[in-house]
């Protein structure tokens, strides 16, 4: 009987040695690339394609139930001739973003690169004839910015995708009988390979689409294997708004703040992990270009977005949605040119800071690097704040120059700041000295 336990326990703890070796361990570069990534606080989000012609936002093939056949004539509309990656590049650059993140594919299935898995893409497809992520990436590079890929998961077009996931199901023209989830898995990774073969460096895959199919089995483990040996540093993200699996490398928050659960979609607090956070959010109301967009986001409400993104120790994935000509909206150029500038005089308060230790209100967020605490102020009409739960010590509160200091009160981790009077409403920074 002691022979059989012992056997038996011998057993266990191999199978237990077995599957923990399994476990996903991130190189040296990725943990590295990590570091990065936290310290970057701002990139931004692309999200163009063929659907831009129509106006409606990125969705329109799902929620016009467009036939296969008619959606397929987008392409042949698609000539961007305005479409100048350098001046693109510049924008990004000027906004104070460290990255860009442009979706490669999308949900309609449309590919913007020169794919030879499909000739469903903007070179052959398109009177444009030009490889857009060619020239993009060249262009970011040049004004050091780093790149990653939004790539969708599930598809609106592909027959081997079916049966449909809980979207696509209005889409006409679709052949069920043609459904092979394995020869779709295989088309995913072929055009992975290409994106991370063909491009030099890229330093993320945002997958996006975990949600339409929540129970089919991905092949995760094949696919973000196969990522991490193309390029080991490259972070990998899944939109799917559950707690991060194995093999991943940051956490992404969809249209709310790390676990506020706003949008009744988003990822509850239970499930925010420890992994680097990326929050996403669009200055227009919809992702891709909607004509009738009447939501567009004043320069205080992007601002906020960012800095209470960094109150939380979480980058901000600004989108943009460029015009199907290639112009990007002169509002949302703005508001890109007015966040570089607030960056160029505050931007120590956002980059490479540390956030989550004080819940980020609309009226203030607080960031911190070394001896200094960052009081960023987004109500400046306030006369006085009181905070709870501050647990530092105060030797000053200071102008962000330095030039000016403030009244304090600290009183049982309770701190009341009272406020510098303002002739404008732009939000602005103060600095709490802790030595």
């Amino acid at each position: 009987m002691k022979k059989y336990f012992s056997i038996c326990l011998l057993l266990s703890i191999f199978a237990f040695t077995v599957k923990a070796q399994e476990k996903y361990v991130p190189s040296a570069s990725n943990l590295e690339n990590r570091k990065w990534f936290e310290k970057s606080r701002l990139g931004i989000f692309i999200h163009w394609g063929v659907y831009s012609i129509l106006g409606d936002g990125e969705w329109v093939m799902n929620n016009q139930n467009f036939g296969i056949e008619e959606y397929a004539l987008l392409p042949k509309f698609f000539n961007p001739i305005e479409f100048d990656a350098k001046e693109w590049a510049k924008s990004f650059k000027a906004s104070g973003a460290k990255y860009i993140t442009f979706t490669s594919r999308h949900h309609d299935g449309f590919s913007m690169w020169h794919t030879k898995i499909s000739n469903y893409n903007i070179v052959e497809a398109t009177p444009f004839k030009r490889d857009v992520i060619k020239e993009l990436i060249e262009a970011c590079r040049a004004e050091g910015l780093k790149v990653m890929f939004y790539y969708s998961l599930l598809d609106w077009k592909r027959n081997d995708y079916l049966p449909t996931g809980k979207t696509g199901k209005g889409v006409i023209g679709r052949d069920s009988t043609q459904a092979n989830w394995d020869s779709y898995i295989s088309f995913m990774k072929n055009q992975l390979t290409e994106l991370l073969t063909n491009y030099g460096r890229i330093d993320g895959i945002w997958f996006d689409g975990h949600w339409d199919k929540p129970d089919v089995d991905w092949k995760y483990k094949e696919i973000y294997g196969l990522i991490h040996k193309l390029q080991p540093h490259c972070l990998i993200g899944n939109n799917h708004h559950l707690a991060p699996f194995d093999g991943e490398d940051f956490q992404m928050f969809e249209r709310d703040l790390p676990g506020q659960n706003t949008t009744g979609f988003g990822t509850s607090e239970e499930h925010v992990g420890d992994l680097p956070k990326e929050v996403c959010g669009t200055i227009a109301g919809s992702w891709g270009f909607d004509i009738k967009d009447r939501k567009r986001k004043s320069f205080n409400e992007v601002l906020g977005y960012l800095v209470k993104a960094a109150g939380y120790g979480s980058n901000l994935l600004l989108n943009v949605g460029p015009l199907p000509n290639g112009e990007i909206q002169d509002y949302q150029q703005e508001r890109l040119k007015q966040l570089g500038e607030w960056l160029k005089i505050y931007g120590k308060s956002v980059y490479e800071t540390e956030g989550g230790f004080i819940t980020p209100t609309d009226d203030y967020a607080f960031t911190k690097k070394g001896n200094e605490i960052f009081l960023h102020i987004l109500n400046p009409a306030k006369e006085f704040f009181e905070i709870d739960n501050f647990d530092f010590k105060v030797k000053s509160i200071v102008s962000f120059e330095g030039s000016n200091k403030y009244k304090y009160q600290l009183n049982n981790k309770k701190l009341k700041v009272t406020l510098p009077k303002k002739s404008d409403n732009v939000p602005y920074v103060l600095i709490i000295n802790t030595k």
